[in-house]
C-alpha cells in the first residue's frame, strides 16, 4: 500500500489528538464518555487517512453519489452538523446551569445581607 505525504500527515496529526485526549484524561481535564467519543471520531479519521479509496468508494456506491470524493464531503458535512449540534446541546445545557446558580446566588446573597441588616439593627439598639 503507497502512502501519500497528505495520508502521513493526517495519520501525525491524528496521533497527537490521541495523545492530547489522553493527557486531557489523565489531567482531569476529560471524562471518560469524552475520550471514547473522541477515540472513535479519531479511529475514523484515521481509517479514512488509510483507506481514502475504498472507503470513499463504498460510501459512494451506499449513498448512491456519483464520484467518491462527493460521498468523503457528505459524510464529513453530516458529522460536523452532528458535532456543532452536541456542542450547542452542551452550550445550552451550561447557560441553565449558570442561570441557576446565579439565582441562588443572588438569593442567598440577599438572606445574609437581611441577617447583616437585622444584627446591626440589634447592636444598635442594644448599644
Amino acid at each position: 500500500m503507497e502512502m501519500y505525504a497528505v495520508q502521513i500527515i493526517a495519520l501525525l496529526v491524528l496521533l497527537y489528538l490521541f495523545f492530547k485526549v489522553y493527557r486531557d484524561y489523565s489531567d482531569g481535564r476529560l471524562d471518560w464518555q469524552g475520550v471514547v467519543a473522541w477515540t472513535i471520531i479519531i479511529t475514523v479519521f484515521a481509517l479514512i487517512a488509510l483507506f481514502p479509496i475504498q472507503l470513499s468508494g463504498t460510501i459512494k456506491r451506499l449513498l448512491g453519489l456519483g464520484r467518491g470524493l462527493d460521498a468523503l464531503f457528505v459524510v464529513s458535512i453530516g458529522l460536523l452538523f452532528f458535532l456543532v449540534f452536541d456542542i450547542y446541546l452542551r452550550i445550552d445545557r451550561t447557560e441553565r446551569e449558570i442561570t441557576e446558580l446565579t439565582r441562588k446566588v443572588a438569593i442567598e446573597l440577599e438572606e445574609i445581607n437581611e441577617r447583616l441588616k437585622r444584627l446591626e439593627e440589634g447592636k444598635k439598639t442594644d448599644g
